[in-house]
Order: C-alpha cells, then structure tokens, then sequence
C-alpha cells in the first residue's frame, strides 16, 4: 500500500441495523488510488485516544479506516472510560450486536469512492475475540487477532462479562487470520493459542500466529506498562504486510 502523509479524520454517524445511531470514527488517506478498509474494533476500555490514533495509523498505511463506537446505545456521549464502566456492569456487548455493527461499518467502507471492495477487520484485547467473531459471521477479507482472550478457553464462573468462547463458530471462519500473541499473557495464555491453531489447522483455516518473548496481555498499548517496543513493532510489521497481501488493489 502507498503511504499518507496527508489525511482526513472525522466523526461520522452509521445507522445500525437495529435503526441505531452508531457514533464512528473513520479516516482515510487523500489521493485518488483505489485502495481496501480496515474496520477497527476499540478494546473493552472502549472508544478512547488510542483506538482512534490506531484508525489513523491505517490511514497512514493507505486504507480507510473506520471504528465503531460500540457502546453508542448504552452510553451516547458519555465519556470513554464512564461508558465502558456502565458496558461491564451491564455484562458487555452482545455478540449479535457486535457482529450486526461490524457489518454496517464494513458495508460503509465499501460505500466509500475510492474502495477497492475489500475490507479486513482488526481487535485488540476484547476486541480480538470480537474480530475472530466477525470474521466467523461477516463478508471479510482479513481478520487480525490481537490477543483476544475466550476465543478458546472458557471463564471463570465469576468473570464480569456474559462471554462465551467462539470454538462452535471457528468452523465458520470466513477469512484468513493473523494472531498476535504475548507468552506471558493468560487469557489468552499459550494453551489456549495452541487450542486455536490446532482447531483452525484440523479445520483447513488460513491462519498465521506469533507469540512474543517478555510480552503480556496489551503489549501493542504505548501507554501502559504493559508496552513491548519489540513485540509492538514487530507486530505492527506483520500487520502490515498480512492487510497488503489480503486488501491489497
């Protein structure tokens, strides 16, 4: 893809297909060239500063862009971390919605003038798991899974959130899957990516996992201690190169 330097970012509004009004955040590179979209699914921390810096970051790359503001119908206009407190005590997104708003936002980018028709899907955290469930319902082209915890694996009886893990769905993967992962982290821990490669390997799913040394849960995060420069930008190379390959004109 072609890098930009020069680029529009700007809130927009996406109607759900439920009649909602879904606050998102899309930027897109100038220029005339055709190019793919990149639908990004914020963490469970919510639609916040750094998701929105990542929608960007794709814009530089040379694709539109676009995240979803999940939490629109539970908390319109509320702060990021005050809507995601009021989400968790209501128990999370539910998949269906989840799945619906990816749709809309995907149908938006192809919407779009300069799209080539091909739209991919990214997630961190929750987010991952939310990518991998997408892709298992939705018309994508890519899906990167940035440690997505209950992809595999199952919840503690008292975890907050009403979440299930995806193994029923992962037969329905629809495209091919990039997973980034830290050896340190629990959930997901390695056990359980090694679960999902054997599941997607037995199922015949294009699927291409790394799993970084000294690196925990949310090492993509710059701003937390929980940041890994080497796992980050190694990362992000792959991300790179695996969109090209998948979005490319």
């Amino acid at each position: 893809m072609n890098m930009s330097d020069s680029l529009h970012a700007t809130t927009v509004h996406l109607t759900g297909t439920d009649g909602a009004d879904i606050e998102a955040y899309l930027a897109t590179p100038d220029g005339e060239e055709r190019r793919g979209g990149v639908v990004v699914i914020h963490h469970l921390p919510g639609y916040d500063r750094a998701t929105k810096e990542m929608v960007r970051r794709f814009a530089e790359l040379g694709y539109d862009a676009l995240c979803p503001n999940l939490y629109s119908r539970q908390a319109p206009g509320a702060d990021p971390s005050d809507a995601a407190a009021a989400v968790r005590a209501a128990g999370g997104i539910p998949d269906e919605q989840l799945v619906a708003d990816v749709e809309t936002a995907a149908a938006h980018l192809r919407g779009l003038p300069r799209s080539n028709g091909k739209v991919g899907v990214i997630g961190h955290c929750s987010g991952g798991r939310h990518a991998v469930l997408a892709a298992c319902h939705a018309d994508l082209d890519a899906v990167v899974d940035c440690y997505g915890a209950f992809v595999t694996g199952t919840p503690a009886a008292d975890y907050p959130l009403n979440v299930t893990n995806l193994v029923p769905l992962l037969p329905q993967l629809r495209a091919p899957l990039l997973g980034l992962f830290g050896k340190n982290d629990k959930f997901p821990s390695q056990d359980h990516v090694a679960e999902l490669d054997e599941i997607l390997t037995a199922g015949g799913k294009p699927h291409t996992f790394f799993s970084y040394d000294d690196a925990g849960h949310a090492f993509f995060s710059v701003d937390r201690p929980s940041y890994s420069v080497k796992a980050a930008n190694d990362g992000w190379e792959r991300i790179e190169t695996f969109f090209a390959d998948h979005l490319g004109a």
